[in-house]
């Protein structure tokens, strides 16, 4: 049996409608993962259903947290939340941890974690932080753009101590969560990865691995511990 991966749903506000990034299909696919879209709802009974099945949880990018989530007003160059994506996923983010669910966050994914654990976040990094590197990059995205530098255990998993990437985004990690630990860090110093150690698997990015297929991408969908190998009992 291949495991199953719950990937958190996009949403466009003006259209109205659920949709997804083919990457992050293919990279849960290419893992030898069953990718399942879930839905977007903050019904409880909805949820237990959705991660009594799951084998692991993948937290996708989209829009802004609500500064609300971290104790903030919205400032101007804060970007439009979706009040349902963010009490989802605030409550996801606490049953995997509760749970030990393995959970892979991407982009908005690391913001959301941070921010529920009790971190803050920069509503707009060009205004708040300043920085010569490039975190908003233009198209195609499956190029690379920055470096960063990473730390066990998201160097073990990669497969070295840095790591060229992508970068699309806006907001990233002010205040790091007190359960978090850095894992990666951009040549500006932003933090661009997180774990939670004493977890099966709680690893976050701010770039873009969906976006690309090198190795060093897959390796993150492919990790064992977010990716166990499922197999059915052989019948004797």
């Amino acid at each position: 049996m291949k495991p199953i991966i719950g990937i958190m749903p996009l949403y466009d506000a003006e259209r109205d409608s659920v949709w997804m990034i083919p990457g992050y299909m293919k990279g849960v696919e290419s893992a030898g993962g069953l990718p399942v879209i879930l839905p977007l709802t903050t019904d409880k009974d909805t949820l237990e259903a959705a991660l009594s099945v799951c084998d692991g949880l993948l937290l996708t990018g989209g829009q802004d947290v609500a500064p609300e989530l971290y104790g903030e007003e919205r400032r101007p160059l804060c970007g439009e939340p979706c009040p349902t994506r963010d009490a989802m996923e605030e409550y996801v983010v606490r049953e995997a941890i509760r749970r030990d669910i393995p959970t892979l966050g991407i982009c908005r994914g690391i913001q959301i974690i941070n921010a529920v654990l009790g971190g803050t976040l920069y509503q707009d990094l060009p205004s708040e932080f300043g920085s010569a590197v490039g975190h908003r990059m233009d198209p195609p995205y499956d190029r690379t753009v920055h470096g960063v530098t990473l730390a066990a255990p998201l160097a073990d998993i990669i497969g070295g101590a840095t790591l060229c990437v992508n970068s699309y985004h806006h907001q990233g990690i002010k205040t790091l969560a007190p359960s978090l630990d850095p894992a990666a860090y951009a040549e500006d110093g932003l933090i661009e990865g997180v774990v939670m150690r004493g977890k099966k698997f709680f690893v976050a990015v701010q770039w873009h691995p969906e976006l690309r297929t090198d190795p060093s991408s897959r390796a993150l969908f492919g990790a064992k511990n977010f990716l166990p190998r499922i197999t059915t009992p052989s019948i004797s």
